[in-house]
């Protein structure tokens, strides 16, 4: 069988998928993004990720019917291929396939300062802000240590994909239990904490009130990005239709249980205006008021949640390295690339050319502004997750009688209130955008054009290619009784 009509190995289990999930969700954004929350809603910051959590279960739900109807690596864009238009469903690979890069390049960026913060903690550098460059003698320049430490991270872990989808899933799953015990341990020391026994989570809404709450959830929507990134694999996973659900309502459930355990304790530790004071580091400075030192291995818990960031963006480097590839090699399988990248390699049974594709333009996005580049990936997210919405219901209507091994419950209510809420948030990001960071929405525009004129590009190579065969199987037909020369 060649590589073209080859189809991925299911090397995946149930565990692994569901580690995927939860790795990408459970990235640096709970670490960074909780002193965040704290200084916009106060001690309402428990609110928040518990509200966020409710909002993404709604397409949740449609992701988890579609993957079982339709049990085809690609995630968002396989749903929308089967059901839409050819460039309708053009565009929704496209999105998902840049925002998915856009968060690796993001993911690397943050590694990169984490890891300096660890190896200074352990005396082996310099304070990451006073680490300067390296000298490259063949180009007569200089490159930023983080800067490529962040090309190390990527190319180390496209070098794993690219060899062996189950080495990628296995190193998926071990970086995730690890970053999980970790926050597990701080919850652990927090809630048996003196500070935590007298904590006070009163008034909910000191000074902003109750509508505070909508911004900090459009602030912290992003840390719950990454379980559609199980059903980019679906062809990789045993008994997928069954499976691909329970990895995704499995990981959501426990990175809300997670999510909420760490932001109460670090809200019933350092208190809400401590949290908020601190910032980007509002969970490592908690951890570092309760937390013993002298710990084995770990001195103290500040280095604790240094060494969980650095686990932690490594996970979700991984799991869009793995997710953007797939998306890049559903979309040459269907013809919408180049064919080489819809392609499985002779050897390792991997999208070789999809992976390395991806990687390109991953490093490349390490160029481009960080705050810019995750505004575009959370729009692209927010724009896909109301395009799944709607495929599952037009897929309801069009195909009433098709096998769906899951059904979302209390239908057609939770896919049109996941609808009407990832509706409100983009309109939110959107207002924000156009006042802040005009040069997100220019970024988010350009891609799109981009893709526009790839797409008619690709439709001329494929119509010149059906010429050629057409021309050379017609050069080989000879007429009804004449002889060839």
């Amino acid at each position: 069988m060649s590589s073209r009509n080859r189809s991925p190995n299911a090397e995946l289990g149930l565990l692994d998928a569901t580690m995927i999930g939860m790795g990408a969700m459970i990235g640096a954004g709970i670490f960074v993004l909780t002193g965040l929350a704290a200084e916009i809603s106060g001690p309402a910051a428990i609110v928040v990720f518990a509200l966020n959590g409710v909002v993404t279960a709604f397409t949740g739900l449609s992701y988890a019917e579609l993957a079982a109807s339709i049990p085809k690596s690609g995630g968002g864009y396989a749903f929308v291929r089967e059901i839409f238009a050819d460039f309708a469903s053009f565009i929704m690979g496209w999105m998902l396939w840049f925002a998915y890069m856009i968060a690796g390049a993001l993911y690397a960026l943050g590694f990169a300062p984490n890891f300096l913060e660890l190896l200074h903690v352990y005396g082996v550098v310099a304070p990451p802000e006073e680490v300067g460059a390296i000298a490259v003698p063949v180009i007569e320049a200089s490159i930023p240590l983080s800067v490529l430490l962040a090309f190390t991270a990527v190319a180390g872990l496209v070098a794993l994909n690219a060899v062996s989808t189950a080495a990628s899933g296995s190193a998926e799953t071990i970086f995730t239990i690890i970053k999980v015990s970790i926050l597990v341990v701080f919850v652990a020391f927090g809630v048996t904490s003196p500070m935590f026994s007298s904590a006070e989570f009163q008034p909910l809404f000191p000074d902003t009130g109750p509508a505070s709450i909508l911004p900090a959830m459009g602030l912290t929507f992003i840390a719950f990005e990454g379980y559609d990134l199980i059903t980019t694999v679906t062809e990789e996973v045993e008994n997928p239709r069954e499976n691909i659900p329970k990895a995704i309502f499995l990981s959501l459930v426990a990175t809300v249980i997670v999510y909420l355990a760490v932001v109460a304790v670090a809200v019933g530790t350092l208190g809400a205006e401590g949290l908020a004071a601190a910032g980007e580091a509002g969970i490592a400075e908690a951890a570092t008021s309760f937390m013993p030192t002298g710990l084995p291995i770990i001195q103290n818990g500040g280095a604790l949640i240094v060494f969980g960031a650095v686990f932690s963006t490594l996970t979700a480097l991984n799991a869009v390295v793995i997710a953007s590839s797939r998306v890049a090699f559903s979309m040459g399988r269907e013809g919408q690339l180049l064919p080489s990248v819809g392609q499985l390699h002779h050897r390792y049974g991997t999208p070789f050319v999809a992976i390395l594709a991806s990687a390109v333009v991953m490093l490349g996005s390490v160029a481009l502004p960080t705050k810019s580049a995750g505004n575009m990936s959370s729009l692209f997210f927010l724009l896909s997750f109301i395009i799944v919405n709607v495929a599952v219901i037009r897929l309801r209507r069009e195909r009433p009688n098709m096998n769906r091994p899951y059904e979302i419950p209390f239908y057609p209510a939770p896919p049109l209130i996941g609808i009407a809420l990832n509706l409100l948030l983009t309109g939110v990001l959107v207002e924000y955008l156009l006042r802040t960071d005009r040069l997100a929405i220019l970024l988010s525009v350009g891609w799109l054009g981009l893709g526009g004129v790839a797409y008619l590009a690709l439709n001329r190579y494929r119509a010149r290619q059906n010429e050629t065969t057409d021309s050379m199987t017609n050069s080989e037909i000879t007429p009804e009784g004449e002889e060839h020369p």
